[in-house]
């Protein structure tokens, strides 16, 4: 338990991201790869069930325990709110209702955020555009720990205090490496969510509450789901920024580990992504993929060669927005 994850610094590069070299390679071989970005049909359903599911759930634990609440916010809880999380991302690439329909994904962003209790949507679409467009870029990619983080969190015992309190760093982290000003998207998404944290109060209690919130928290913290945010871009192998998994576990997560497949085509809904790695095979089968998410955190906490600085940095040239 006393060795440590290395301390010194992030993997510093000089060169462009790879995805966007991979992608014209794979779209001069298969072409027909473009027939996959078009909007996801059943996403906007599914979503809706969800958030059914979850108003729901609310009336069902008014009642509960605080012990059986703490519990079924983690199961539970955690595992649907973490997903509308993921669904989130992909209606971020407006992949709901496709790009001449923008304002229909980010309305429809702010109502798969419901169930989550705390304003999640607008902020993120923020700043997940520059995740893409500047992967790994020093103050401008806030999916990248801070400097604090890299040396403070080197230890199991504090990887492990780090995966718990993640939720927390991913909406502070931003505030210090890339602070932008708030949007009008972002005042309604919050007005609209303290709106509807309050009408379950005043229905049912302050029980429901603590389960939307505490499933948020617990389910984006040590939890089997939460394996993605480490395997997506943390160097388990030197001169590999980004790893796929293709586990059982995007089944409920919309293909979030095609992760590969997703920075390659960002346009292409999860639902499809599969459809990628199936039509460009030897694009994506030699390159190193991650078989468990569990495996991802117990290899992230004990390993003493990997931590919060096991990340490629590179100094990114901004883009002239249209």
């Amino acid at each position: 338990m006393g060795n440590q994850a290395p301390s010194g610094d992030f993997e510093w590069v000089y060169t462009e991201q790879p995805h966007t070299d991979r992608r014209k390679q794979i779209l001069a071989k298969y072409p027909e790869i473009k027939s996959l970005m078009t909007p996801d049909p059943h996403l906007k359903w599914i979503v809706s069930m969800m958030v059914l599911f979850q108003f729901l759930s609310c009336y069902l634990v008014k009642d509960l325990s605080w012990g059986w609440l703490v519990f079924w916010a983690y199961a539970l809880g955690g595992c649907v709110n973490h997903s509308l999380t993921l669904a989130i991302h992909d209606i971020s690439h407006n992949v709901a209702f496709g790009n001449k329909n923008a304002k229909w994904n980010r309305w429809f962003a702010v109502f798969a955020n419901l169930p989550i209790g705390m304003p999640y949507s607008a902020s993120f679409k923020k700043y997940h555009i520059d995740h893409h467009r500047y992967l790994g870029g020093d103050g401008l990619d806030v999916d990248v720990p801070t400097e604090f983080e890299g040396r403070f969190f080197c230890t199991p015992v504090r990887k492990t205090v780090w995966l718990f309190l993640q939720p927390l760093f991913y909406v502070l982290r931003p505030l210090y490496v890339n602070p932008k000003p708030i949007t009008q998207m972002e005042l309604v998404n919050a007005v609209i969510q303290l709106g509807y944290d309050l009408l379950i109060y005043y229905a049912w209690g302050l029980k429901p509450v603590f389960y939307m919130l505490a499933g948020s928290m617990l389910g984006m913290g040590l939890h089997p789901f939460s394996g993605h945010f480490i395997a997506e871009h943390y160097m388990f192998l030197k001169g590999y920024e980004t790893y796929s998994y293709y586990g059982p576990l995007n089944c409920l997560t919309f293909n979030v580990g095609y992760h590969m497949e997703h920075h390659d085509f960002p346009s292409i809904p999860g639902s499809k992504l599969p459809q990628v790695k199936k039509m460009a095979p030897e694009f994506y089968d030699n390159l190193p993929q991650h078989s468990s998410w569990v495996r991802v955190l117990w290899d992230f906490v004990f390993c003493d060669s990997i931590g919060p600085f096991s990340r490629v940095k590179r100094v990114c040239k901004l883009v002239k927005e249209q």
